[in-house]
């Protein structure tokens, strides 16, 4: 197929369009590069631009004759989307509707959409299946689910195919350490002890030693980036017209926080300096899929599930980079 991948400079959209090309599939990032890295992607595939923009859009759909799309472009720092929602609904839900209007007019019927485990906000229990009801708890959980609705409806209106894959913690690097997490500002937890532990920046403030959990700290599902990729090849071929489907990704086990942090200690044989902090506002005490519907639509299976696997992914791709893309070899 002839793919577009929108934000496929960013952290998963890029893993996705190695997974595309290698599965023989002809794909082209679309990006802004507001937060993507052009070394992320091959040169040739990189087709600079806005989702607001629907001149260049048209023209790239034209250009590239188009026939599916994997919807990754969005801003997705919780804590900037509290404290500026503006651009989040701007960015997330303007630019979403843009993309959808000129897949339109292109008579493109097929979406695999980038979605989050943000949508649930804090579930009332665990594992969260994709009929936990949908509270998010700050804009950009917000805004996932509103671009969720539009492709419900779209799908019943035009007779899309549309697949929203909700994520859980994604993590790791790709295996030959050539691409990998480069966040400006960096909020996930991985990377941010793997920095600490080679001295790049000063102790991880881990936030709740007190919560309901076996050692006190939070839960959360990590699923390895690749294993996302994988899935949004399977979500492709499992499309139908006339048809939302709303599917978790995670590997249905949780780490907590002081697991995570042992991990990467084990990985990188050195101490990781840590400060514990009072509880941030809005931490659910875990959060951990079930996945069973991605088996049973979509014939997926996580293969990387062991942390330790993912953290040495991750800290192999930290130590080549310790300036992310800019110091890449590529």
């Amino acid at each position: 197929m002839r793919i577009l991948v929108t934000g496929g400079a960013g952290y998963i959209g890029s893993h996705a369009m190695r997974a595309l090309t290698a599965a023989g599939h002809e794909a082209w990032t679309y990006d802004n590069l507001s937060y993507g890295h052009p070394k992320a992607v091959k040169e040739d595939r990189l087709v600079i631009g806005d989702l607001l923009d629907k001149d260049r859009l048209d023209g790239t759909f034209v250009q590239n004759q188009i026939e599916a799309v994997l919807h990754f472009a969005a801003f997705a720092f919780v804590g900037e989307s509290v404290t500026n929602p503006g651009i989040y609904y701007r960015n997330n839900v303007a630019g979403s509707l843009s993309l959808f209007e000129v897949m339109r007019r292109h008579d493109v019927r097929k979406i695999v959409f980038s979605s989050t485990c943000a949508t649930y906000g804090i579930p009332d229990q665990i594992p969260i299946t994709e009929q936990t009801p949908q509270r998010p708890i700050n804009p950009y959980g917000h805004t996932k689910l509103m671009i969720e609705q539009a492709l419900r409806d779209y799908s019943r209106a035009y007779g899309w195919g549309c697949v929203a894959l909700r994520y859980f913690n994604a993590s790791g690097a790709a295996a030959d350490g050539s691409i990998g997490e480069d966040h400006t500002p960096e909020t996930h937890l991985i990377p941010l002890l793997i920095a600490a532990a080679l001295g790049r920046r000063g102790p991880v403030k881990i936030f709740g030693t007190d919560y309901p959990t076996p050692d006190g700290t939070c839960v959360r599902d990590y699923i390895h980036v690749d294993d996302l990729a994988s899935a949004h090849l399977k979500a492709l071929e499992t499309l139908t017209p006339n048809s939302f489907t709303a599917i978790n990704l995670g590997i249905g086990k949780g780490f907590s926080v002081r697991e995570v942090i042992r991990a990467v200690e084990q990985v990188g044989g050195r101490p990781v300096p840590v400060e514990f902090s009072d509880r941030r506002e809005g931490d659910p005490p875990a959060l951990i899929a079930d996945s069973r519907l991605a088996r049973e639509k979509l014939g997926w299976e996580p293969e990387k599930t062991r942390l330790e696997d993912i953290v040495a992914s991750a800290w192999n791709w930290h130590r080549q980079h310790p300036d992310g893309f800019r110091t890449s070899r590529q």
